[in-house]
């Protein structure tokens, strides 16, 4: 309507339009157009796409380039240039929240620890950003029901997953391919071999120097050990010859050391003896039992098997006085005597 004077072109327009709101409008037929955009714009879905992807095979030979040089044709230049357009087409199926820098191969001068190890690093583990929506055999779009789209979603994303594990395979190998052949790479390598030479060498230096230093020491100690044990056994033959002028020939020492140890003898009978007096105080005989405390004892004493056993005695006792009638000088010799074996007893039992 505002186009009057270019009516049918403005139509055409305005049916792309309607058929552009068509798609965004509809979940299914957005995320399908997601998913094939870039198919979509470089020729369609329907056998038409043309990938203009870098054709790597050919760069698997030396004879894509001569010498090893920063010229046209030279090593450094042709795989630096191969790489920029690798990382051009992988920043077109990126968004802007995805993009990242990608590491470059560099010059011939370039420093191995910023240049060359971060790129050989990066680009030996890479995974391309393609969705290789391209390569589906089969229009979802035409199914008649959901099973047979989920059918044909299932074998579109196989071969989606089989071109992209393709690519990256082949970008690895073309990285191996170029690394075997850098001269960066083996010039870091030899000076590293060198280096590690270098760390065996003085570490084999100092390990001898060490061996060397503790036989030196080991020798001076043992020179010194010997000299010191020397004068020992001097100063000990002056300090035996001034005893022996002093006090003798020292034979009177074992006599008095007999004597010492006969007096601890008999100070440790003594203190036994002792003890055994104090133990016997409580000791019960009724009960033929030796407590360990005044304490027990007298608890001991309260109980009614101890009123007993006293009892059952003191009857044994009576009955032995009425078969032999004694008189009194007989009855306390006997007495003491039954005393002395008893205590005899007591002690031979504490003892043992």
């Amino acid at each position: 309507d505002k186009n009057l004077e270019n009516a049918e072109e403005a139509a055409e327009q305005f049916k792309l339009i309607q058929a552009a709101y068509d798609v965004l409008s509809d979940p299914q037929e957005r995320a399908w157009y997601d998913n094939h955009r870039e198919a979509l714009l470089k020729g369609g879905v329907d056998g038409d796409y043309q990938d203009d992807s870098l054709d790597l095979l050919r760069y698997f030979t030396v004879s894509c380039y001569s010498g090893y040089g920063d010229d046209e044709k030279g090593f450094f230049t042709v795989y630096r240039q191969v790489f920029e357009k690798i990382a051009k087409e992988e920043l077109e199926y990126m968004t802007l929240e995805d993009i990242e820098e990608f590491p470059m191969f560099g010059y011939s001068h370039s420093d191995y620890d910023t240049v060359v190890h971060p790129f050989y690093a990066y680009w030996q583990s890479f995974c391309t950003q393609k969705n290789f929506a391209w390569k589906e055999e089969y229009d979802t779009r035409q199914a008649s029901n959901r099973w047979e789209k989920r059918a044909m979603e299932k074998e579109n994303k196989k071969t989606r997953e089989k071109a992209r594990k393709e690519r990256n395979e082949l970008i690895r190998q073309l990285v191996a391919f170029i690394r075997k052949r850098d001269k960066r790479v083996h010039a870091h390598r030899k000076l590293v071999e060198e280096q590690n030479a270098e760390k065996t060498r003085k570490a084999e230096e100092f390990r001898r120097q060490q061996k060397l230093k503790q036989a030196k020491l080991a020798e001076q100690y043992k020179e010194q050990s010997w000299i010191t044990m020397s004068d020992l056994e001097r100063e000990l033959q002056e300090m035996e010859a001034q005893y022996e002028k002093e006090f003798g020939d020292g034979s009177g020492g074992e006599d008095e050391l007999q004597e010492q140890e006969t007096k601890g003898i008999e100070d440790k009978l003594d203190d036994e003896t002792e003890e055994a007096e104090f133990v016997d105080g409580l000791y019960c005989p009724a009960c033929d039992k030796l407590l360990k405390t005044e304490k027990a004892m007298k608890n001991h004493e309260k109980s009614k098997k101890h009123r007993e056993m006293v009892s059952l005695l003191r009857q044994q006792l009576e009955e032995e006085e009425g078969k032999f009638p004694l008189s009194l000088d007989d009855a306390d010799g006997i007495q003491t005597k039954e005393e002395e074996e008893t205590e005899d007893i007591r002690k031979q039992k504490y003892f043992k």
